[in-house]
């Protein structure tokens, strides 16, 4: 059983949804990395997202593609990040790791070494934004041998043929993006997004996580009502990208424990 499966196993058993909060990583230093990572998990986090930064982000908002830019600007891509998984690993060995990221730097270390360096940096799942499911078999393959979650993104367009493939190669959790377009770049349709939610669960038993437009901790209680986790990427990136270095720890730390006190 991997962490991912592990952990929504366990909040279940509470009555509690997940917080999976987002961050870039090497923004705005890799030097901070490590250490927001421990504060994520201290201030409420049940797992984490790490987005690998890359120069053509298509799937994020401009917060989110500005953090690709400073973290790219800090020497920061994919062998990078792996280093700072290992690096946070040296102390936490139970938060479950997602990497976040794109096909592009992927395919050119090539999928069967990305897949061997992520196990060996104990990376537990996979989101790979522009990797459709018919174009992604060997790397899902790959990443089952190594016992990595492939988790997929599904929209409000995702039509239910692909909603039935899709989850017939997805493990770990579905993660459905709440609106149309880019991180961050809308409000919420509470109404829609549980409808959406509960036509998803018609095709999968797996934990469904909803993201792409948490704002606020209001906004959060009410994913959290209809689904099985809240992901929070553009709220926690502005934090950074408006903090000054003495300040960041604690004010991503005040974020994450409004928020959280709303979901439990």
């Amino acid at each position: 059983m991997s962490k991912i499966e592990s952990t929504f196993l366990r909040l279940k058993s509470e009555n509690k949804k997940a917080l999976i909060p987002f961050i870039t990583a090497g923004d705005p230093h890799p030097d901070m990395t490590v250490n927001m990572l421990h504060t994520l998990v201290e201030s409420g986090a049940d797992m984490i997202e790490v987005g690998i930064p890359f120069s053509d982000p298509m799937a994020d908002g401009p917060v989110i593609q500005r953090a690709s830019e400073r973290a790219l600007a800090n020497d920061v891509g994919i062998k990078k990040t792996i280093q700072l998984v290992k690096e946070f690993r040296k102390q936490d060995t139970k938060t479950p790791i997602i990497l976040m990221g794109y096909a592009n730097p992927i395919e050119a270390i090539g999928i069967k070494d990305f897949v061997n360096q992520i196990k060996e940096a104990d990376v537990d799942g996979v989101i790979t934004v522009d990797y459709p499911p018919e174009e992604s078999k060997d790397f899902v393959t790959l990443l089952r041998e190594q016992d990595i979650d492939s988790i997929f993104l599904l929209s409000p367009t995702t039509e239910d043929n692909r909603i039935k493939l899709i989850t017939e190669q997805a493990t770990g959790f579905l993660y459905y993006v709440s609106l149309k377009g880019v991180t961050g770049s809308a409000n919420i349709d509470i109404k829609q997004v549980s409808d959406r939610v509960n036509n998803i669960k018609k095709y999968s038993n797996l934990p469904i996580a909803v993201g792409f437009g948490v704002k606020d901790a209001e906004t959060a209680k009410q994913v959290a009502l209809i689904s099985d986790a809240v992901v929070i990427g553009s709220r926690i990136i502005k934090e950074v990208e408006n903090s000054n270095q003495e300040d960041l720890l604690e004010n991503i730390r005040s974020l994450m424990t409004e928020i959280k006190s709303t979901i439990s």
